[in-house]
């Protein structure tokens, strides 16, 4: 398994210095006024730098691609980290359509990145394991990037619901107009619908 090599945008690195508070291995530093990866092998990878940054500036690649480079967030058409806790609010691989999925989701369906996310930008999540903060980032990210589409893939159990209703009224209350769309998975793995979601009577939003 190939490691990861964190690339820090140094255009949009505004040097506030809360990525090298959130890296416990000592492994960033502020240096020229800007984050800088000082200690390479101190790095583990696990990106705690990544949803500290409020300018979206870092990102990881594999360290034998050539992505490496480029600081966008992708690696041969995949975007890390996916999971909801890790990303940064404001970031280039948000743009488009994007999928917003249960964490069970690609584990009961076969080929989920190919089939289901169709190679577009993931984001996981569990909106009974992750707290309310963390989906508040939803909506940030369909206010602050141009975002036309979000596919919410969940699975069939109630405490799932609630994906797609964070997901239905951030962008009800981010002022742009975004596509939302659900599908519907068995605890089988198979496809059960796929609609636009409903909120639910007296549901209030985010806050």
């Amino acid at each position: 398994m190939l490691g990861k090599d964190i690339v820090i945008d140094r255009e949009k690195c505004d040097g506030c210095g809360l990525c090298v508070q959130a890296c416990h291995e000592g492994a960033l530093a502020i240096v020229d006024g800007k984050a800088a990866l000082v200690r390479k092998d101190f790095c583990d990878g696990l990106g705690d730098c990544l949803p500290a940054c409020p300018q979206g500036a870092i990102s990881f690649a594999d360290r034998q691609s050539s992505s490496a480079e480029c600081g966008s967030g992708f690696d041969s058409g995949y975007q890390w980290p996916i999971q909801l806790a890790l990303i940064p609010p404001r970031w280039d691989f948000y743009r488009g359509t994007i999928v917003i999925a249960a964490d069970c989701t690609a584990f009961v369906m076969d080929r989920f990145r190919s089939v289901m996310a169709k190679g577009d930008p993931v984001i996981i999540g569990c909106p009974k394991l992750d707290d309310r903060a963390r989906f508040d980032k939803v909506l940030a990210i369909l206010r602050d990037n141009p975002v036309d589409e979000v596919r919410v893939i969940r699975m069939e159990v109630p405490c799932c619901r609630a994906l797609a209703n964070i997901v239905w009224a951030a962008a009800e209350q981010c002022g742009r107009d975004v596509r939302v769309t659900e599908t519907i998975v068995s605890r089988g793995g198979s496809v059960l619908s796929a609609e636009p979601p409903q909120a639910p009577a007296g549901f209030v939003g985010l806050r």
